[in-house]
Protein backbone atom coordinates (compact mmCIF):
# COMPACT_ATOMS: atom_id res chain seq x y z
CA UNK A 1 0.00 0.00 0.00
CA UNK A 2 1.18 3.57 -0.99
CA UNK A 3 -0.27 6.52 -0.86
CA UNK A 4 0.21 10.24 0.07
CA UNK A 5 -2.19 13.35 1.20
CA UNK A 6 -1.78 16.65 3.04
CA UNK A 7 -1.24 16.56 6.92
CA UNK A 8 -4.46 18.43 7.61
CA UNK A 9 -6.75 15.89 5.26
CA UNK A 10 -5.18 12.54 7.09
CA UNK A 11 -5.28 14.64 11.06
CA UNK A 12 -9.18 15.13 10.36
CA UNK A 13 -9.73 11.55 9.44
CA UNK A 14 -7.79 10.18 12.12
CA UNK A 15 -9.02 12.51 14.58
CA UNK A 16 -13.15 11.63 13.51
CA UNK A 17 -12.07 7.80 13.88
CA UNK A 18 -10.72 8.31 17.09
CA UNK A 19 -14.17 9.13 18.51
CA UNK A 20 -14.94 5.26 18.14
CA UNK A 21 -11.93 3.72 19.81
CA UNK A 22 -12.27 2.89 23.56
CA UNK A 23 -10.03 4.11 26.44
CA UNK A 24 -9.93 0.93 28.14
CA UNK A 25 -10.82 -2.13 26.61
CA UNK A 26 -9.55 -5.93 27.39
CA UNK A 27 -9.23 -6.61 23.41
CA UNK A 28 -6.34 -4.43 22.31
CA UNK A 29 -7.51 -5.05 19.00
CA UNK A 30 -10.10 -2.21 19.19
CA UNK A 31 -7.47 0.36 20.13
CA UNK A 32 -6.58 -0.05 16.27
CA UNK A 33 -8.01 1.82 13.56
CA UNK A 34 -8.03 0.24 10.04
CA UNK A 35 -6.37 2.37 7.22
CA UNK A 36 -7.00 1.99 3.38
CA UNK A 37 -6.36 2.94 0.21
CA UNK A 38 -8.54 2.42 -2.11
CA UNK A 39 -9.03 4.49 -5.46
CA UNK A 40 -8.54 8.19 -4.94
CA UNK A 41 -9.41 8.45 -0.69
CA UNK A 42 -8.53 7.00 2.49
CA UNK A 43 -11.09 5.00 5.00
CA UNK A 44 -10.62 4.88 8.42
CA UNK A 45 -12.47 2.44 10.06
CA UNK A 46 -12.60 2.01 13.90
CA UNK A 47 -15.22 0.34 15.98
CA UNK A 48 -15.70 -0.74 20.21
CA UNK A 49 -18.39 -2.64 19.43
CA UNK A 50 -21.26 -0.38 20.53
CA UNK A 51 -20.22 2.47 18.54
CA UNK A 52 -18.30 2.48 15.09
CA UNK A 53 -16.94 4.88 12.79
CA UNK A 54 -16.00 5.26 9.16
CA UNK A 55 -15.02 8.11 7.74
CA UNK A 56 -12.66 9.52 4.29
CA UNK A 57 -10.32 11.79 3.14
CA UNK A 58 -8.82 12.62 -0.21
CA UNK A 59 -5.55 11.43 -1.21
CA UNK A 60 -3.19 10.43 -4.05
CA UNK A 61 -3.00 6.97 -3.93
CA UNK A 62 -0.12 4.84 -6.19
CA UNK A 63 -0.77 1.55 -4.51
CA UNK A 64 -4.41 0.59 -3.11
CA UNK A 65 -4.01 -1.97 0.48
CA UNK A 66 -5.50 -2.50 3.75
CA UNK A 67 -3.53 -2.45 6.95
CA UNK A 68 -4.19 -1.81 10.99
CA UNK A 69 -2.55 0.03 13.35
CA UNK A 70 -2.54 2.08 16.82
CA UNK A 71 -4.89 4.55 16.09
CA UNK A 72 -3.57 6.55 19.05
CA UNK A 73 -0.14 6.21 18.29
CA UNK A 74 -0.59 7.19 14.34
CA UNK A 75 -2.54 9.74 15.77
CA UNK A 76 -0.06 11.26 17.51
CA UNK A 77 2.61 10.96 15.08
CA UNK A 78 0.43 12.68 12.41
CA UNK A 79 -0.40 15.68 14.74
CA UNK A 80 3.03 16.53 15.28
CA UNK A 81 4.36 16.35 11.58
CA UNK A 82 5.13 19.36 9.81
CA UNK A 83 2.50 21.02 7.54
CA UNK A 84 3.20 19.33 4.21
CA UNK A 85 2.37 15.88 2.14
CA UNK A 86 2.15 12.68 4.34
CA UNK A 87 3.58 9.78 2.34
CA UNK A 88 2.29 6.58 3.44
CA UNK A 89 3.81 3.20 2.72
CA UNK A 90 3.15 -0.42 3.63
CA UNK A 91 4.96 -3.39 2.97
CA UNK A 92 4.42 -6.98 2.28
CA UNK A 93 4.97 -7.79 6.20
CA UNK A 94 2.34 -4.69 7.29
CA UNK A 95 5.60 -2.55 8.21
CA UNK A 96 4.88 1.04 8.10
CA UNK A 97 7.23 3.61 6.72
CA UNK A 98 5.12 7.19 7.13
CA UNK A 99 7.18 9.81 5.94
CA UNK A 100 6.64 14.11 6.12
CA UNK A 101 9.28 16.69 5.00
CA UNK A 102 12.53 15.66 7.14
CA UNK A 103 10.40 13.43 9.48
CA UNK A 104 10.56 9.29 8.79
CA UNK A 105 8.90 6.79 11.04
CA UNK A 106 8.81 3.01 11.15
CA UNK A 107 6.10 1.56 12.84
CA UNK A 108 4.76 -2.20 12.97
CA UNK A 109 0.98 -2.95 11.43
CA UNK A 110 -0.82 -5.71 11.98
CA UNK A 111 -3.34 -7.84 9.60
CA UNK A 112 -6.79 -6.47 9.02
CA UNK A 113 -8.16 -9.61 9.50
CA UNK A 114 -9.42 -9.93 12.79
CA UNK A 115 -10.71 -6.76 13.03
CA UNK A 116 -14.52 -6.74 13.59
CA UNK A 117 -15.17 -4.51 10.79
CA UNK A 118 -18.62 -2.25 10.81
CA UNK A 119 -21.84 -4.50 10.51
CA UNK A 120 -24.28 -4.38 7.67
CA UNK A 121 -27.42 -3.49 8.92
CA UNK A 122 -31.13 -3.86 7.03
CA UNK A 123 -32.18 -0.54 6.97
CA UNK A 124 -36.12 -0.47 7.45
CA UNK A 125 -36.64 3.54 7.85
CA UNK A 126 -34.43 6.69 7.58
CA UNK A 127 -35.07 10.15 7.51
CA UNK A 128 -32.72 13.47 6.43
CA UNK A 129 -32.27 16.26 8.85
CA UNK A 130 -30.20 19.45 8.61
CA UNK A 131 -27.08 18.99 10.11
CA UNK A 132 -27.42 22.18 11.70
CA UNK A 133 -30.87 21.32 13.29
CA UNK A 134 -30.03 17.67 14.69
CA UNK A 135 -26.64 19.58 16.45
CA UNK A 136 -28.73 22.16 18.05
CA UNK A 137 -31.46 19.28 19.29
CA UNK A 138 -28.83 17.02 21.01
CA UNK A 139 -26.95 20.45 22.81
CA UNK A 140 -30.29 21.18 24.02
CA UNK A 141 -31.08 17.85 25.71
CA UNK A 142 -28.16 15.80 26.37
CA UNK A 143 -27.15 17.32 29.37
CA UNK A 144 -30.23 15.63 31.18
CA UNK A 145 -29.28 12.00 30.35
CA UNK A 146 -27.74 9.94 33.17
CA UNK A 147 -24.80 8.56 33.88
CA UNK A 148 -26.45 5.97 35.84
CA UNK A 149 -25.32 2.70 33.76
CA UNK A 150 -26.97 0.83 35.92
CA UNK A 151 -30.51 2.17 34.38
CA UNK A 152 -29.24 1.96 31.00
CA UNK A 153 -32.82 3.24 29.20
CA UNK A 154 -31.63 6.58 31.09
CA UNK A 155 -27.98 7.19 29.65
CA UNK A 156 -29.86 7.83 26.36
CA UNK A 157 -31.97 9.99 24.07
CA UNK A 158 -35.69 9.01 22.74
CA UNK A 159 -35.92 9.30 19.28
CA UNK A 160 -39.62 9.88 18.01
CA UNK A 161 -41.34 10.63 14.85
CA UNK A 162 -44.70 11.38 13.80
CA UNK A 163 -45.50 12.18 10.55
CA UNK A 164 -43.16 15.54 10.17
CA UNK A 165 -43.06 15.75 13.59
CA UNK A 166 -39.45 15.01 15.36
CA UNK A 167 -39.40 14.57 19.09
CA UNK A 168 -35.55 14.29 20.99
CA UNK A 169 -35.97 13.52 24.75
CA UNK A 170 -34.11 12.76 27.76
CA UNK A 171 -34.66 12.73 31.43
CA UNK A 172 -32.21 11.47 34.57
CA UNK A 173 -35.69 11.03 37.25
CA UNK A 174 -35.13 15.13 38.21
CA UNK A 175 -35.34 16.78 34.93
CA UNK A 176 -36.90 16.41 31.86
CA UNK A 177 -35.25 17.82 28.24
CA UNK A 178 -37.61 18.09 24.94
CA UNK A 179 -36.90 19.23 21.56
CA UNK A 180 -39.36 19.35 18.76
CA UNK A 181 -39.30 20.36 15.27
CA UNK A 182 -41.33 20.00 12.12
CA UNK A 183 -39.59 17.77 9.11
CA UNK A 184 -40.24 18.84 5.63
CA UNK A 185 -41.90 15.48 5.25
CA UNK A 186 -43.83 12.97 6.62
CA UNK A 187 -42.45 9.25 7.94
CA UNK A 188 -43.54 6.17 9.26
CA UNK A 189 -43.44 6.31 13.32
CA UNK A 190 -39.92 5.79 14.28
CA UNK A 191 -39.47 5.26 18.44
CA UNK A 192 -35.53 4.21 19.45
CA UNK A 193 -33.53 4.80 22.06
CA UNK A 194 -29.97 6.10 20.96
CA UNK A 195 -26.80 6.03 23.58
CA UNK A 196 -26.09 9.62 25.16
CA UNK A 197 -22.14 8.74 23.92
CA UNK A 198 -23.18 8.28 20.01
CA UNK A 199 -25.11 11.36 20.15
CA UNK A 200 -22.06 13.56 21.74
CA UNK A 201 -19.46 12.21 19.11
CA UNK A 202 -21.92 12.10 16.67
CA UNK A 203 -22.44 16.46 17.67
CA UNK A 204 -18.76 16.69 17.61
CA UNK A 205 -18.55 15.70 13.83
CA UNK A 206 -20.81 17.16 12.82
CA UNK A 207 -20.34 20.49 10.71
CA UNK A 208 -23.70 22.42 11.92
CA UNK A 209 -24.27 24.07 8.16
CA UNK A 210 -27.70 24.16 7.96
CA UNK A 211 -27.25 23.88 3.99
CA UNK A 212 -25.39 19.85 4.93
CA UNK A 213 -27.64 17.52 5.75
CA UNK A 214 -27.44 14.06 7.98
CA UNK A 215 -29.41 10.75 6.99
CA UNK A 216 -30.09 8.61 10.12
CA UNK A 217 -30.89 5.79 9.15
CA UNK A 218 -32.61 2.80 11.53
CA UNK A 219 -32.68 -1.14 11.48
CA UNK A 220 -34.34 -3.49 14.70
CA UNK A 221 -30.87 -3.10 16.78
CA UNK A 222 -28.83 -0.38 15.20
CA UNK A 223 -29.05 3.44 13.98
CA UNK A 224 -26.68 4.94 11.27
CA UNK A 225 -25.95 8.54 10.37
CA UNK A 226 -24.33 9.27 7.28
CA UNK A 227 -22.88 12.93 6.51
CA UNK A 228 -20.04 14.49 5.06
CA UNK A 229 -17.71 11.25 4.04
CA UNK A 230 -18.20 9.85 7.39
CA UNK A 231 -20.61 7.11 8.64
CA UNK A 232 -21.25 6.33 12.38
CA UNK A 233 -23.21 3.25 13.26
CA UNK A 234 -24.43 2.62 16.46
CA UNK A 235 -26.12 -0.14 18.85
CA UNK A 236 -29.80 1.40 20.08
CA UNK A 237 -30.31 0.59 23.92
CA UNK A 238 -33.24 -1.88 24.28
CA UNK A 239 -36.05 -1.35 26.48
CA UNK A 240 -38.62 1.14 26.72
CA UNK A 241 -38.17 4.72 27.23
CA UNK A 242 -40.24 6.36 29.97
CA UNK A 243 -43.74 8.20 29.19
CA UNK A 244 -42.79 11.30 29.64
CA UNK A 245 -46.22 12.61 27.66
CA UNK A 246 -47.57 11.43 31.61
CA UNK A 247 -45.43 13.74 33.28
CA UNK A 248 -46.22 17.02 31.52
CA UNK A 249 -49.64 18.16 32.65
CA UNK A 250 -50.56 21.40 31.18
CA UNK A 251 -52.54 23.05 34.58
CA UNK A 252 -50.61 25.74 36.13
CA UNK A 253 -51.44 28.26 38.57
CA UNK A 254 -49.00 30.59 38.10
CA UNK A 255 -46.91 31.78 35.43
CA UNK A 256 -43.99 33.75 35.22
CA UNK A 257 -42.41 35.81 32.05
CA UNK A 258 -38.51 36.67 32.56
CA UNK A 259 -35.74 38.04 30.58
CA UNK A 260 -33.58 35.35 29.95
CA UNK A 261 -30.56 37.11 30.25
CA UNK A 262 -30.98 38.86 33.72
CA UNK A 263 -32.14 35.58 35.20
CA UNK A 264 -29.14 33.48 33.57
CA UNK A 265 -26.71 36.74 35.14
CA UNK A 266 -28.40 36.35 38.60
CA UNK A 267 -28.14 32.29 39.04
CA UNK A 268 -24.72 32.64 37.54
CA UNK A 269 -23.64 34.49 40.33
CA UNK A 270 -25.82 32.14 43.18
CA UNK A 271 -23.46 29.42 41.76
CA UNK A 272 -20.99 31.61 43.00
CA UNK A 273 -21.01 30.07 46.19
CA UNK A 274 -21.43 26.46 45.51
CA UNK A 275 -18.92 23.64 45.42
CA UNK A 276 -18.88 21.06 43.00
CA UNK A 277 -20.54 18.34 45.37
CA UNK A 278 -22.92 20.82 47.33
CA UNK A 279 -26.64 20.20 46.29
CA UNK A 280 -28.17 23.87 48.12
CA UNK A 281 -30.88 24.99 46.24
CA UNK A 282 -31.85 28.21 44.70
CA UNK A 283 -35.25 30.04 46.59
CA UNK A 284 -36.98 31.56 44.29
CA UNK A 285 -39.87 34.00 46.15
CA UNK A 286 -42.29 34.68 43.23
CA UNK A 287 -44.55 37.70 43.76
CA UNK A 288 -46.07 40.30 41.49
CA UNK A 289 -43.61 42.65 39.20
CA UNK A 290 -40.28 40.32 40.33
CA UNK A 291 -38.43 37.11 42.03
CA UNK A 292 -36.32 37.39 45.42
CA UNK A 293 -33.72 34.61 44.75
CA UNK A 294 -31.90 33.16 47.72
CA UNK A 295 -28.77 31.01 48.31
CA UNK A 296 -27.60 29.80 51.25
CA UNK A 297 -24.39 27.90 51.55
CA UNK A 298 -20.99 27.09 53.64
CA UNK A 299 -19.22 29.78 51.52
CA UNK A 300 -21.94 32.08 51.96
CA UNK A 301 -25.09 33.64 51.35
CA UNK A 302 -26.64 35.94 48.58
CA UNK A 303 -30.46 37.53 47.49
CA UNK A 304 -31.03 39.05 44.78
CA UNK A 305 -34.25 40.38 43.06
CA UNK A 306 -35.13 39.46 39.48
CA UNK A 307 -37.47 42.17 37.14
CA UNK A 308 -40.98 39.35 35.94
CA UNK A 309 -44.38 39.50 35.26
CA UNK A 310 -46.56 36.94 36.64
CA UNK A 311 -49.74 35.45 35.97
CA UNK A 312 -51.34 34.24 39.26
CA UNK A 313 -50.75 33.37 42.50
CA UNK A 314 -48.05 33.68 44.13
CA UNK A 315 -45.43 31.22 45.68
CA UNK A 316 -41.94 29.71 46.66
CA UNK A 317 -40.08 27.14 44.93
CA UNK A 318 -36.74 25.92 45.66
CA UNK A 319 -34.82 24.77 42.65
CA UNK A 320 -31.03 22.83 41.76
CA UNK A 321 -29.60 26.58 40.44
CA UNK A 322 -27.41 24.19 38.07
CA UNK A 323 -30.07 22.72 36.18
CA UNK A 324 -31.83 25.96 35.73
CA UNK A 325 -28.22 27.02 34.62
CA UNK A 326 -27.76 24.36 31.83
CA UNK A 327 -31.82 25.18 30.56
CA UNK A 328 -30.62 28.79 30.36
CA UNK A 329 -27.66 27.80 28.22
CA UNK A 330 -29.18 26.63 25.94
CA UNK A 331 -32.39 28.32 25.09
CA UNK A 332 -31.81 31.64 22.49
CA UNK A 333 -35.42 33.33 22.92
CA UNK A 334 -35.17 37.09 24.85
CA UNK A 335 -37.65 35.71 27.21
CA UNK A 336 -38.34 32.38 29.09
CA UNK A 337 -41.36 31.35 30.60
CA UNK A 338 -41.65 29.48 33.97
CA UNK A 339 -45.58 27.56 34.33
CA UNK A 340 -46.00 26.61 38.39
CA UNK A 341 -48.45 24.90 40.00
CA UNK A 342 -47.36 24.71 43.51
CA UNK A 343 -43.82 24.74 45.69
CA UNK A 344 -43.72 20.43 45.69
CA UNK A 345 -44.95 20.27 41.87
CA UNK A 346 -42.38 20.61 38.97
CA UNK A 347 -41.16 23.78 37.35
CA UNK A 348 -41.58 23.96 33.67
CA UNK A 349 -40.04 26.33 31.10
CA UNK A 350 -41.31 26.06 28.15
CA UNK A 351 -41.79 28.68 24.86
CA UNK A 352 -45.86 28.95 23.19
CA UNK A 353 -44.92 26.24 20.33
CA UNK A 354 -43.83 23.62 23.06
CA UNK A 355 -40.62 23.72 20.43
CA UNK A 356 -39.11 23.40 23.74
CA UNK A 357 -40.05 21.60 26.88
CA UNK A 358 -37.80 21.39 30.43
CA UNK A 359 -39.13 19.92 33.55
CA UNK A 360 -36.90 20.32 36.93
CA UNK A 361 -38.22 18.72 40.11
CA UNK A 362 -38.46 21.20 43.20
CA UNK A 363 -35.92 19.90 46.05
CA UNK A 364 -36.33 20.53 49.80
CA UNK A 365 -37.15 23.60 51.46
CA UNK A 366 -35.35 22.94 54.30
CA UNK A 367 -33.22 26.57 54.72
CA UNK A 368 -29.59 26.06 55.88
Amino acid sequence: MKFTCTKNNFNNGITIALKAVPGKTTMPILECVVIEAKGESIQFTTNDMQLGIETKIPAEVQEEGIVLVNAKTISEIVRRLPDEDVNFEVDENNNILLFCGKSKFNIPGIGHEEFPMLPKIDVEKKITISQFTLKEMIRQTIFSISNNESNKILTGELFEINGNEFKIASLDLVRVSIRKIQLNENYDHIKVVIPGKTLNEVSKILSGNMDDEVVISFSKNHVLFEFDQTLVISRLIEGNFYNIDQMLKNNYETKVKLNRQELFGCIDRATLLLREADKNPLFMNIRDHEIQMEINTKMGSMDEEVTSEKEGKDLTIALNPKFLIDVLKVIEDEDVYLYLFNSNAPCFIKNNEESYIYLILPVNQKRE
